[in-house]
């Protein structure tokens, strides 16, 4: 049983779990509300919690080095981000009780970021860490949070729309160097990130059988692909093994910059001047990889065969490139009007014969 006693005008309670006594101020002169205090955390340890003592004793700090922790123990590669993050969210919660963390604090942290000119989508990357921070610290044991707080995101609406059209990714591809002609057509046919083929290598092509591979642990999402490539890969790939045999220095990369002497990093100025030289308006490298996903949707590519193609592991990411232009709209409305025209019975009228059988 756990007992009420004053420290100077200040009440304190004592308390017992598992044979540990717990000493709280209530930091009130008056007995009641330590009375309060009393049986709320005898209360708790009734049910098999910890008392809320404990929880109050977790500052935020800890909190953020647990979740690096985790990021560094895994090997994540985004520690970076999440660093960064961290340090947006210490600025603002540094030092505090993670109890003291509540839903209308966070809010005022948006707030703070808003101001700040910060875009939402970095807001809610910097809110995804503060809830990763918290239920990690719910899932220790024993825990070091009694809950998570509810925690606001923010609307994004900074989903990128960009995509080749045939002519225009022909017309890019006829304006670049021809040493990133093949890179390109890559990109275009099999939705790769450019990193997975700027470091493709050549122990990981089986030319003979026109496939490519990328073993787990080499991709984003840590999973293996496999890619068979059509005639005109193959065909690329062919060309690029011939300037490899001709070259002084054997390297292991597929694609190799202009110089030919290490794989290809950045061509920015060259992408740029292309596009502005094919009329297609500012483009992203990026947009290659939506319009790969488009493409094989189009051609009747079952969905799940185009994300292992691609490397898209969730399909709601998925579903962020598989985008609908007006052509496709402008071709839905034909393929209605061509069905509706195979019914039996069904005639086409224009709106003056229409109204005028009405008013008849």
């Amino acid at each position: 049983m756990g007992c009420i006693y004053r420290r100077g005008k200040i009440y304190w309670v004592k308390y017992y779990r598992n044979g540990k006594p717990y000493a709280e101020s209530s930091h009130s002169h008056k007995q009641e509300i330590a009375k309060r205090l009393l049986r709320m955390r005898e209360g708790e340890i009734s049910q098999g919690k910890l008392p809320g003592i404990y929880f109050d004793r977790i500052r935020f700090d800890e909190l953020v080095e647990d979740f690096l922790t985790d990021y560094r123990i895994n090997n994540k590669r985004t520690i970076v981000k999440a660093e960064r993050s961290a340090r947006h969210l210490l600025r603002e919660f540094e030092g505090m009780r993670a109890t003291e963390i509540t839903t209308p604090r966070i809010k005022t942290f948006i707030k703070k970021r808003m101001d700040e000119g910060t875009s939402n989508a970095s807001i809610n990357r910097e809110l995804a860490a503060l809830k990763k921070m918290f239920n990690l610290a719910a899932r220790c044991t024993p825990p070091k949070v009694a809950h998570v707080p509810y925690i606001p995101m923010l609307k994004e609406d900074n989903i990128r729309k960009g995509f080749f059209e045939h002519g225009d990714f022909l017309a890019l591809r006829d304006i670049l160097p021809s040493y990133l002609k093949g890179f390109v057509t890559f990109a275009y046919k099999t939705g790769w990130r450019l990193s997975e083929i700027s470091n493709l290598a050549w122990n990981q092509v089986n030319r003979d059988q026109g496939v490519v591979t990328l073993n787990p642990g080499e991709t984003k999402n840590r999973e293996g692909r496999t890619v068979y490539l059509d005639n005109e890969l193959k065909q690329i790939l062919s060309h690029q093994w011939k300037g490899r045999t001709k070259s002084p220095n054997l390297l292991p990369f597929v694609f190799l910059n202009a110089k030919g002497d290490d794989k290809i990093q950045r061509f920015d100025k060259a992408w740029k001047t292309a596009c502005k030289k094919a009329r297609i308006g500012p483009r992203l490298f990026h947009d290659l990889r939506r319009t790969a996903v488009r493409n094989m949707v189009r051609a009747g590519v079952p969905e799940r065969v185009v994300m292992m193609i691609s490397g898209h592991k969730t399909r709601s990411v998925f579903e962020r490139y598989n985008i609908v232009s007006d052509d496709d709209l402008r071709l839905a409305a034909q393929k209605q009007e061509a069905y509706l025209g195979r019914q039996n019975g069904y005639k086409t009228v224009t709106i003056g014969l229409l109204h005028e059988k009405e008013v008849n």
